[in-house]
């Protein structure tokens, strides 16, 4: 018997439910590796499945999690054997399929990424879905044609899980980084992260007519979108590129393609949920590498299964800092 956060959802009020609950092992989907969970984290989707689902949810009752770090159990599949430390992130588990919010998960092999050298599982949830991204992101822009000394990177939701770690990351790699947020609290803690600049949220919120502005940022990394995005993209020195990685603003884009004619900006897409396996790899390789751990160990903040109902509705408001680390055993 194991403990796992589950929800359930009654199907009159159709209201959902979520309580830590006992469960057995011949209750996990029937997958080709087992692991035995260490930690799990939270991240906005979380918040979604813990709460009424937010359509991600497809079969009650549920355990959500679409992250954690862990050790392999038991496995059919000769990539993985017992004792192997893996990261699972993305593939539509804690949504479609039991996820990490338990000591125990099944899942497919195809799935896991084995944990790089220098990464342990506590640090792995620390970065998480968003520390992931973040790096995706990174990656992204320097094969774009980003290098140090070219004016200062913009991350908007700078306080916020990915955009935390890439501030950290960005840092580390030499660049300035200039933090938009909406939270002035949180300042200090983005400038121990490496923040060169803070850059108020109300300076960037709103759209204006004209199509082009100052070319004020070598790249961006944006978990904002709608009329933020816009409005950077207008600000993009020549040749430029933002990758795109939310929609915290909103899901439109009252942009208009003059940026990309006229200066060659580029808008890159960042998923993480379907990225293929090698490049999973070489993110998980750049982490280990790039991200100063002392800065991310700053970024977190420690919680338990019975913590995850509060957290869940937290982050839906934006009053999650940073990366919670959520310790399953505990």
């Amino acid at each position: 018997m194991f403990n796992a956060l589950v929800v359930t959802k009654d199907e009159d009020s159709g209201k959902t439910a979520a309580a830590v609950t006992e469960l057995s092992l011949d209750q996990l989907p029937d997958a080709e590796v087992t692991v035995a969970v260490d930690y799990s984290t939270v991240n906005y989707k979380d918040g979604l499945c813990i709460g009424p689902g937010g359509g991600l949810v497809r079969k009650y009752p549920h355990v959500p999690g679409i992250d954690f770090a862990g050790t392999v159990e038991a496995s059919s599949d000769d990539r993985y054997q017992p004792g192997d430390k893996v990261v699972l992130t993305g593939w539509r588990v804690g949504e479609a399929h039991w996820g990490g919010y338990a000591q125990k998960a099944s899942v497919r092999a195809d799935w896991l990424v084995p944990l790089p050298e220098g990464v342990d599982t506590r640090q792995a949830m620390a970065v998480g879905t968003a520390g992931f991204t973040a790096m995706l992101s990174v990656m992204a822009l320097e094969d774009h044609g980003l290098t140090p000394g070219h004016g200062p990177v913009l991350v908007t939701g700078a306080a916020g899980g990915v955009g935390s770690v890439a501030t950290a990351i960005l840092s580390n790699l030499g660049y300035e980084v200039a933090a938009v947020t909406g939270r002035p609290e949180t300042s200090g803690y983005l400038t121990s992260l490496g923040a060169t600049q803070i850059v108020p949220r109300e300076e960037l919120n709103e759209t204006v007519k004209r199509p082009l502005e100052s070319e004020n940022w070598a790249g961006c990394i944006d978990a904002v979108g709608g009329a933020m995005l816009a409005r950077v993209l207008g600000q993009m020195k020549y040749g430029a590129s933002v990758a795109a990685v939310g929609l915290a603003g909103g899901a439109g884009l009252p942009a208009t393609v003059i940026p990309f004619l006229l200066r060659g900006v580029n808008l890159l897409g960042i998923d993480s949920v379907m990225q293929p396996y090698d490049n999973r790899l070489r993110a998980w390789q750049r982490v280990a590498t790039d991200l100063p751990m002392d800065k991310l160990e700053a970024m977190v903040k420690p919680a338990t299964l019975s913590d995850l109902p509060q957290l869940g509705a937290d982050i839906l408001k934006g009053q999650v800092k940073g990366r919670v680390v959520v310790d399953v055993n505990a």
